[in-house]
């Protein structure tokens, strides 16, 4: 998988991409992750890639053109265009399964007050959000939604079955997780953990699962 993310601040990226998971999928050669810098498809004098929005208003709206040479420039047949925005659809744990089969994605992101819509009727294939608040800019939306979807790419995990556990993978919040010490500050380990019973355990995971759930996202239940 190539995913190239488009920003007009990218060691905001950089770092994030060179560390733990990311890394590792690289170094696999599981996936090909690159930043850039919109500002070096501007053509003029000063690389301007923003300017006052027609009818008025506060701040700055980012220009078609730099975006649509840097979009060409590295798009491919089978690339989809995402577009990081507050107001895209809310990202799942779904959506992150459903691009990690993809080729080739290219990570727009928005910055001031957005950016033209031209490049959105044009280019986007699709708009995500990571959640119901505003960000200086898309970048840190791009390193969430990058690594959401390299590791669940076959192989960068290194127990396969990690993914099938995380929280939302089965419509649940993830069960409660302890290691040693067997006891600290009073609070023991519960007992069915040292019981070496799977069944029993996974029945307590299950019932711990659904109460976090319930507590902290009854939305996911319906509730």
């Amino acid at each position: 998988m190539r995913i190239d993310i488009l920003t007009l601040f990218p060691k905001i990226c950089e770092g994030a991409l060179a560390e733990s998971m990311m890394k590792r999928a690289q170094e696999k050669g599981l996936a090909t992750l690159h930043v850039h810098n919109i500002r070096d498809w501007a053509t003029s004098k000063h690389l301007t890639a923003d300017d006052a929005p027609y009818g008025g208003g506060q701040g700055m709206v980012m220009k078609c053109e730099p975006i649509f040479a840097a979009v060409e420039a590295l798009r491919t047949p089978e690339c989809k265009v995402i577009l990081m925005s507050p107001a895209g659809r809310p990202f799942k744990q779904a959506m992150a399964a459903e691009y990690a089969g993809a080729q080739h994605l290219i990570l727009l992101c928005g910055h001031y007050e957005g950016i033209d819509q031209r490049v959105i009727d044009a280019l986007v294939d699709d708009e995500v959000s990571i959640g119901d608040y505003v960000l200086t800019n898309g970048a840190i939306a791009a390193v969430v939604v990058t690594d959401a979807i390299v590791r669940l790419i076959p192989g960068v995990l290194g127990d396969e079955a990690s993914a099938a556990e995380d929280s939302f993978s089965d419509g649940l919040l993830e069960f409660p997780h302890y290691t040693r010490p067997l006891e600290f500050r009073g609070v023991r380990v519960p007992d069915v953990l040292l019981s070496g019973h799977h069944g029993e355990i996974a029945k307590w995971r299950q019932q711990k699962a659904l109460e976090k759930t319930r507590k902290n996202r009854p939305d996911l239940l319906g509730e």
